[in-house]
C-alpha cells in the first residue's frame, strides 16, 4: 500500500458558509470528510492539518512552516498534496521548489475557486485529480487544478477568468 501525505493549509476549498453573518469563514478542516467519499483501496493518506487560513492572510513565516513540515515529512519519502488558497498558492509552491532542490517525489498543490460542499464546487474534483497526479508525476513541484497539471514555475492565476494559465517563456 502506497502512502501519500496531505497537508491542509486552508483556502477556499476549506471555507464554510456562516449563516449568521452571511459570509465564508475557516472553521474546521473538511478534507478528511471528503476522502471518505472516494475509493482509495491501495492508498494510505496521512493528513496533517497545518493551518486554516485564506492564502491572502498567509505570511512568509506561514510559508516557511509549510516548507519545514514538507521537509520533515520527506524524511520518509512519499508524494505530497498540499491544499492551499489559490491567491498565493504559486508563491508557496515557488518557495517549496527553491527550498527542496533534491526532490525524489512529486509535490502537488491544489485548491478550489468554490468551497467543498457548495453546488458547483471544483474542490472534490481538484482534490481527486491531485491524489492521482501525485502518484504519477515525476519529482517536482506542481499545481493540479481543473483537469490540468502545471509546473509551479510556469503558471499564474488569471483572476478575471477564475482559472490558472501557463506562463509563456
Amino acid at each position: 500500500m502506497q502512502t501519500l501525505y496531505v497537508i491542509a493549509t486552508g483556502g477556499t476549498i476549506e471555507k464554510v458558509y456562516q449563516e449568521r453573518t452571511g459570509s465564508l469563514a475557516h472553521l474546521d478542516s473538511k478534507i478528511e470528510r471528503y476522502f471518505r467519499l472516494l475509493r482509495l483501496p491501495d492508498l494510505r493518506v496521512e493528513v496533517t492539518h497545518l493551518m486554516n487560513k485564506d492564502s491572502l492572510e498567509m505570511s512568509d513565516a506561514d510559508r516557511q512552516v509549510v516548507l519545514d513540515v514538507v521537509r520533515h515529512k520527506l524524511q520518509s519519502p512519499a508524494p505530497v498534496v498540499i491544499t492551499h488558497g489559490t491567491d498565493t498558492l504559486v508563491e508557496t509552491g515557488l518557495l517549496l521548489k527553491r527550498g527542496l532542490p533534491e526532490l525524489s517525489v512529486p509535490i502537488v498543490l491544489t485548491g478550489a475557486m468554490t468551497p467543498l460542499g457548495f453546488e458547483g464546487s471544483d474542490g472534490l474534483q481538484n482534490m481527486t485529480e491531485s491524489l492521482l497526479a501525485a502518484r504519477l508525476l515525476p519529482p517536482g513541484v506542481y499545481l493540479v487544478i481543473h483537469n490540468q497539471v502545471f509546473p509551479i514555475d510556469r503558471v499564474r492565476k488569471d483572476r478575471d477568468n477564475a482559472r490558472f494559465v501557463s506562463i509563456e517563456e
